[in-house]
Order: structure tokens, then C-alpha cells, then sequence
């Protein structure tokens, strides 16, 4: 019933921009915080972003504050990534989470995206 769909990863070059979407379905967006987390080949999977259910507060990891910003759109279900100034590091698949701000509601996760930054 819930589904999360990332799109939007891609290959780019070092120094490139990449916009990520996650369209919600099946949950009741407005009540969910929305967070991009991402996992690179080997590693353990991080927080990159979170956004709160009005979208007036932001959280970023130290490694992407300043080239990331999260945003969302409740009226059309959907949380936003705008990666700039791309590196290698930044490499990973990227994965879209809604958990829940109201007793009762489960966390969901998206299958995620791949993006590749090429140096």
C-alpha cells in the first residue's frame, strides 16, 4: 500500500548537479518527516538530510551542508534533494525515508537511486 519511489540519480561529473524526487503514496505525507539517507559500496548507510513535516526545519550531515538542500511539496506527496557541487565522495545510492510523527505510524523506505560522481 505505501510506496516510496526515488528518482532522478544518474551519472555526473565532479563539480555537477543532480536533483533527487520521492513520491509518497499511500501514507498521509503531511504527517511524516521526510529524510534522504544514502549508502556507498562498503560502507554503512548515513544520514545525508532530514526536513520536518511543515518543511520549516532543516538538518543536513556536516559532509553535504552548503551543497545539499532538502525540501518538500505535501501537496504533491513529494520530497526533494538538490545535490550541487557533486564530488566522488557523494557517490552512493541514495534513499528516501518517511517516518512517522504521530503514535501508531511505522517508518517507510524507497528502494533508492544510484548516483555515481565521476572524477
Amino acid at each position: 500500500q505505501v510506496q516510496l519511489v526515488e528518482s532522478g540519480g544518474g551519472l555526473v561529473q565532479s563539480g555537477g548537479s543532480l536533483r533527487l524526487s520521492c513520491a509518497a503514496s499511500g501514507l498521509t505525507f503531511r504527517l511524516y518527516t521526510m529524510s534522504w539517507y544514502r549508502q556507498a559500496p562498503g560502507k554503512e548507510r548515513e544520514l545525508v538530510a532530514n526536513i520536518a513535516t511543515s518543511g520549516g526545519r532543516t538538518n543536513y550531515a556536516d559532509s553535504v551542508k552548503g551543497r545539499f538542500t532538502i525540501s518538500r511539496d505535501n501537496a504533491k506527496n513529494t520530497a526533494y534533494l538538490q545535490m550541487n557541487s557533486l564530488k566522488a565522495e557523494d557517490t552512493a545510492v541514495y534513499y528516501c525515508n518517511a517516518r512517522g510523527q504521530v503514535f501508531g505510524l511505522r517508518d517507510y523506505w524507497g528502494n533508492g537511486t544510484l548516483v555515481t560522481v565521476s572524477s
